[in-house]
């Protein structure tokens, strides 16, 4: 029998890449669904386990223990919110006006559809260690992402006495949940006029 040409076995090994993938995807959005449905500590792996309709140890390979599950919520923010349209977006963008206005359209999804999920974290977190880890790690890993774009824009970009870790924190405070929360929930606009504000405002404050 013939030994598997090369192809083949890339092909096969982006399949099992895929499935993986696909696997990790809907263990996030089960995790999801049961922390906000019965809280923290009314949740097991096994529970995760059945509601994503695979065994306990695939939700073990996946995200190792219930802590790794804490994780998972923030995989699942980030479904939501569709960071591989945000990726899409980006590279599609004609300048830094433009992929700013992308990255503030990302963080308003975030909020819009997994606000949730983010409270929980930071709530659950005044009590659980493993909650307070990765919520911690959510605004680490933004933060992370915003510097390397805003770093990779060209010279003369941004305005005086700016620069990209500058604009990091001022994008931070301006686009933060409790802004956003405070914005809609509490007087009442909308989403898309709460877009439109971040970017005017970000836009005048970063770029020269």
């Amino acid at each position: 029998m013939a030994a598997a040409t090369p192809a083949r076995r890339r092909y096969d090994s982006l399949v099992r890449t895929a499935q993986a993938d696909e696997t990790r995807r809907e263990i996030a959005r089960a995790a999801r669904r049961l922390f906000l449905a019965r809280g923290w500590g009314e949740t097991t792996v096994r529970d995760v386990a059945r509601e994503a309709g695979v065994s306990a140890p695939t939700v073990y390979a996946a995200y190792g223990n219930k802590k790794g599950l804490a994780v998972a919520l923030m995989d699942a923010a980030d479904l939501a919110a569709d960071a591989d349209r945000l990726v899409a977006d980006l590279a599609a963008a004609a300048d830094p006006a433009g992929q700013l206005a992308v990255s503030v359209a990302f963080h308003r999804r975030l909020y819009e559809r997994a606000g949730d999920v983010i409270l929980l974290l930071r709530e659950g977190g005044r009590t659980e260690p493993e909650l307070a880890a990765a919520y911690r790690e959510g605004p680490r890993r933004g933060e992370e992402a915003l510097l390397g774009l805003f770093s990779s824009w060209p010279a003369g970009t941004f305005a005086d006495g700016i620069d990209p870790r500058t604009a990091v924190d001022v994008y931070g405070v301006i686009c933060g949940i409790d802004t956003y929360t405070e914005l809609t929930a509490g007087r009442g606009w909308s989403p898309d006029r709460v877009e439109r504000w971040w970017t005017g405002l970000l836009t005048r404050e970063l770029l020269a």
